[in-house]
C-alpha cells in the first residue's frame, strides 16, 4: 500500500464533521480539571480551527496555537475574534509541529483527537516529541489522547463504509455525508490508510464527490509510554477514558499526563 499525504481535514468541514462527536464533549473538559486553578501558559499543537484552544483560553489560560493548515488558522481567527478573545490571550502562529522553534517555553504542551496517531513514522514521532520537550519549562507538562487500537476493526483487512455521518455546513449551505474506508497495510506493521469519502448535492441535484486519503497508525499503551521515555519525559497519570478510569484493554481511549525530565 503506498502511503499517502498527512493527514490534513477539509477545513471548511471540519467543525460541522465532528460537532457530535463524543470525543469532542468531554476531552476538553478533562483537561481544564487536570491544569493547575493558576494560569497556564499552554502550547496546543496541531490547533486547528481552536476547538480546544478557545475554552482554555476562556478559562484564563494563555494559549498558543499552533498548526500548518492556514486555512485552518483562518477559522479559527474568525472564532476567537468573534468570542471577544484577543491575540494575547489565544495566538494563533503556522508552524510545521516537526520543525517549529519558538522563542519561549511552556507550562503544558496539548496535542488532542488521536492527532499523534496522523504521525506514522517513528522518527516523526520523535522529532514532535523532542520539539515539544524543547518548548516545556522543567517540570512542564505534555498532554496526550489518542484512541485505544479496536482489535475487531484492526483484525480486518479492510472495512469498506465504517463510521457514517451527515453533516450540514453552514458556511456552504451544503449538506455532507461521509463515510469511511480503511485498509490495513500488507507490509508495513501498524498501518492504515484511512479515506474519507464524501458526498453532497448542489442546489440542482447534481452529486459531488470528494474524498482525503492519509496514513493512520495506532499504538498501546506500552508503545506510547516507551515513546515518551525515549525523549525524555515520564508518564505521571494514563486514563482509559474521561471518567479517569484506569487503562484496561476494554478502554476506548489513551490519555496521558507526562512531565518533561
Amino acid at each position: 500500500m503506498k502511503q499517502g499525504k498527512q493527514y490534513r481535514a477539509i477545513a471548511e468541514y471540519y467543525d460541522a464533521e465532528y460537532e457530535r462527536s463524543e470525543v469532542l464533549d468531554n476531552d476538553v473538559p478533562l483537561l481544564l480539571h487536570q491544569l493547575p486553578k493558576r494560569r497556564q501558559r499552554i502550547l496546543e499543537l496541531c490547533t486547528g480551527t481552536a476547538r480546544a484552544a478557545i475554552p482554555l483560553a476562556q478559562a484564563g489560560h494563555s494559549v498558543v496555537g499552533i498548526d500548518i493548515d492556514a486555512q485552518m488558522l483562518k477559522i479559527a481567527q474568525r472564532k476567537r475574534d468573534s468570542v471577544g478573545l484577543t491575540a494575547k490571550q489565544l495566538e494563533l502562529k503556522r508552524a510545521d509541529v516537526l520543525k517549529f522553534k519558538l522563542a519561549e517555553k511552556f507550562d503544558w504542551a496539548v496535542l488532542l483527537f488521536n492527532t499523534l496517531l496522523s504521525f506514522p513514522k517513528l522518527g516523526d514521532q520523535d522529532r514532535l516529541m523532542r520539539g515539544v520537550h524543547a518548548h516545556l519549562k522543567p517540570g512542564g507538562r505534555f498532554w496526550i489522547d489518542i484512541f485505544y487500537p479496536d482489535l475487531t476493526i484492526l483484525a480486518e483487512p479492510h472495512h469498506a463504509h465504517f463510521d457514517s455521518a451527515t453533516f450540514y455546513v453552514p458556511a456552504l449551505d451544503r449538506s455532507v455525508h461521509r463515510h469511511t474506508e480503511i485498509c490495513r497495510a500488507r507490509v508495513t506493521p501498524q498501518l492504515q490508510e484511512v479515506t474519507f469519502h464524501y458526498t453532497w448535492a448542489d442546489h440542482y441535484g447534481e452529486l459531488h464527490h470528494e474524498k482525503n486519503s492519509f496514513p493512520m497508525t495506532w499504538m498501546f499503551p506500552r508503545e506510547l509510554t516507551l515513546l515518551l521515555e525515549r525523549n525524555g519525559f515520564v508518564v505521571e497519570t494514563m486514563y482509559g477514558d474521561y471518567d479517569r478510569s484506569p487503562v484496561t484493554t476494554l478502554s476506548p481511549r489513551i490519555i496521558v499526563c507526562a512531565k518533561k525530565r
